[in-house]
């Protein structure tokens, strides 16, 4: 267990928000000369921090607490009408972990993602160095689970592995697959996968009720919000 007393942490200076049109927004940061482990960042994510690349963050937006760290209590989760459909309906997909990504196959399937749904996001243009930057393997807690059809590579999700449960940091397929629901078959395949590791949780990063691109969410029920340093369950 680390004393998280000691711990030195940075703020950004208010800038607009992504999320909420009109809102500033803050955001904390990790010393980076921090010695991070698997631990530490455990104890970080029961806190709300995040991670990206070799980061981890959370807001402190001092006239807004928008938004909120959810997870997904593994061993309670009960697949809805809609998300067995999808399972069922992508039995042809073979899941395979991965111990990296770094190869052209894996950064044209990441390019074509963010080129055909997220033009109006910061990863826009892509690029090799921040695709490597965003994405890339940090403290031995980083594995990829690759979704391939006859071999063709399809998908892939980013997830850490902390003490309690798999941290979902970002999935990208080929959106021309969208009667498959890709990002969807890749939450199940994380809940399974936690499942099968012996794990309590799925965290899924931030929920902020007013954004619309992330009511999925609240899809996988039972969600545990963090409240006030306290997880509580939404039923």
């Amino acid at each position: 267990m680390t004393d998280l007393s000691t711990l030195k942490l940075f703020a950004t200076q208010p800038h607009p928000c992504s999320y909420i049109n009109g809102e500033q927004a803050t955001t904390v940061f990790v010393d980076p000369e921090a010695k991070v482990d698997v631990t530490l960042y455990s104890q970080l994510s029961l806190l709300g921090f995040r991670r990206s690349g070799g980061h981890l963050y959370r807001p402190q937006c001092s006239n807004c607490q928008a938004c909120m760290s959810c997870r997904i209590p593994v061993n309670l989760f009960r697949a809805d009408r809609s998300q067995r459909r999808c399972w069922k309906k992508n039995q042809d997909i073979q899941i395979s972990a991965a111990e990296r990504i770094d190869t052209l196959e894996h950064y044209n399937l990441y390019s074509r993602y963010i080129e055909s749904r997220h033009q109006d996001g910061d990863m826009y243009p892509p690029s090799e160095d921040q695709y490597k930057a965003f994405l890339t393997s940090e403290w031995g807690s980083t594995r990829y689970l690759e979704f391939r059809i006859n071999g063709e590579l399809i998908g892939v999700s980013v997830c850490d592995h902390l003490e309690d449960g798999l941290s979902a940091v970002y999935t990208f397929y080929n959106a021309e697959l969208s009667e498959r629901s890709l990002g969807k078959f890749a939450i199940l395949a994380q809940i399974y996968r936690a499942q099968e590791m012996g794990l309590s949780y799925v965290y899924l990063g931030y929920w902020i009720k007013q954004c619309e691109k992330m009511n999925y969410k609240t899809d996988y029920r039972p969600l545990e919000l963090l409240v006030n340093r306290r997880w509580l369950r939404l039923n």
